[in-house]
């Protein structure tokens, strides 16, 4: 990329697409285009073909999708492989179609199996059944990656593929029916703390242990690899080190100063067991994260004392 390069940000208001938006501008790229979810339905085939053939962007990072966390997964299945596999169909498609010279597809790392050997290197891809709890959004996210490679192989498009780790950070979902583990404990934890609530009540055991990845290093990494990697094989994103959930939520109940007690709810699903990368792939790039666990839940929470009062419920 040249820093006059046309470049659409698919899904440039959620977490990791506004995280790429600023990395991109850290970087000096100014020339970055975006479409609302109003101004444009990526699930739409004939609105994403106008879109490309009059905006002819040079690079595509392909951030938009529809998550969830657990619940949402399960009580929404047909929308999250739908939407998914729509999204990334049509806008790969037309960008190859239109002349793109570059696209980054984002993916997740629950598309390895739920068993999956630790860490998870790429190549346990496909080699087992996945997580029950989000196999519909994981399904999408491994159609995505083989499309990648499909159109690398018949017509040459160079169309690369990165697995990130949870994420976490400014942008957030903190709605507790719908979010992740991590901004939900944030506003579990803030909520207890303004009501003088003696506890603060965690899905599951608290056992299965998560590796998070603050997003702006996502979106570091996610500019660094158009910059510098093309190949067909994908490349996970982490930080190469994980945390139990319990002790997760004790870091989250000190940076928010709530002073009750954690209580369990084990009727709750605790989804994979353990989800780890192995990242020695980015690694020999020569890329690896700079924002510790600590530092990042302390600048989430900063940011959503500074956000609460726009937030949606």
């Amino acid at each position: 990329m040249n820093k006059n390069s046309t470049i659409y940000v698919a899904g440039h208001g959620g977490l990791a697409g506004s995280a790429v938006v600023r990395a991109l501008r850290c970087r000096g790229y100014d020339n970055i285009v975006w479409r609302t979810h109003t101004q444009l339905d990526l699930t739409d085939q004939a609105a994403v073909e106008r879109f490309f053939s009059d905006e002819k962007p040079g690079y595509v990072f392909l951030a938009a999708a529809k998550v969830g966390g657990i619940h949402a997964n399960n009580a929404y299945p047909a929308e999250f492989i739908r939407d998914n596999l729509a999204i990334q169909t049509n806008v790969i498609h037309s960008a190859w179609k239109n002349g793109v010279s570059k696209l980054l597809f984002l993916g997740s790392s629950c598309i390895y199996p739920k068993l999956a050997p630790q860490p998870m290197s790429e190549h346990c891809l496909l080699t087992g059944p996945l997580e029950p709890t989000n196999e519909w959004y994981a399904v999408a996210k491994i159609a995505g990656i083989k499309m990648c490679q499909a159109y690398r192989r018949q017509y040459g498009f160079d169309a690369i593929s990165l697995m990130p780790t949870n994420l976490y950070g400014p942008g957030d979902n903190f709605n507790l029916e719908n979010s992740h583990v991590m901004p939900a404990l944030i506003r579990k934890f803030h909520e207890a703390k303004l009501g003088g609530a003696k506890e603060v009540i965690m899905w599951g055991t608290g056992t299965p242990r998560r590796e998070f990845l603050h997003v702006d290093d996502l979106g570091a990494a996610a500019v660094f690899l158009m910059e510098k990697y093309t190949g067909e094989e994908f490349i996970n994103v982490g930080v190469g080190s994980d945390v139990a959930i319990r002790d997760l939520a004790e870091a989250i109940k000190v940076a928010v100063g709530y002073s009750g007690k954690i209580t369990q709810d084990l009727s709750k699903p605790d989804g994979t067991p353990r989800k780890l990368m192995d990242v020695s792939r980015l690694a020999a790039l020569g890329w690896k994260p700079s924002i510790t666990l600590e530092a990042g839940i302390r600048m989430t929470y900063q940011w959503f004392l500074e956000n609460v009062g726009q937030m949606r419920d």
